[in-house]
């Protein structure tokens, strides 16, 4: 693992919550949504089909307990899970609780322009309840 390099956009747009036993698990600075992201820890991977078999089992694992952690700690009416890299090509997917009463309801959340910041104690509540949650 030690040749993974996160995508500076990646980086830029969220902070680490922690390490799974594949992925980087890291929570969105859009306070809009409950928004995390998976990112496996492994180099020049695009597509979930890119990973070899043990992976694409571990990060199925991890996106079943982040999404269950997620339901658990937001309440969501909807999770959104999805693995675009449209823009960011690294392998990445997003786990968002999402709300009908969320700005962007009920269209996705993708390029809709609906963004807040995150008040730093709440943004260092939130990543402190991910790590109880899903630190081993």
């Amino acid at each position: 693992m030690s040749d993974f390099i996160l995508d500076p956009r990646l980086e830029n747009s969220t902070a680490l919550v922690c390490d799974l036993e594949l992925s980087q698990l890291r929570l969105s600075t859009n306070a809009a949504f409950p928004w995390v992201m998976l990112i496996p820890r492994r180099a020049n991977i695009v597509e979930i089909l890119d990973l070899n078999d043990a992976d694409r089992a571990i990060l199925w694992d991890e996106m079943l307990r982040v999404s269950t952690g997620m339901k658990t700690l937001f309440a969501p009416q909807k999770l959104n899970v999805a693995n675009l890299g449209n823009v960011v090509p690294q392998l990445h997917v997003h786990i968002v609780a999402r709300y009908e009463d969320d700005k962007a309801w009920p269209g996705p959340i993708w390029n809709s322009g609906v963004k807040a910041d995150y008040d730093t104690a709440e943004f260092e509540k939130i990543i402190a309840s991910l790590q109880q949650e899903f630190s081993d």
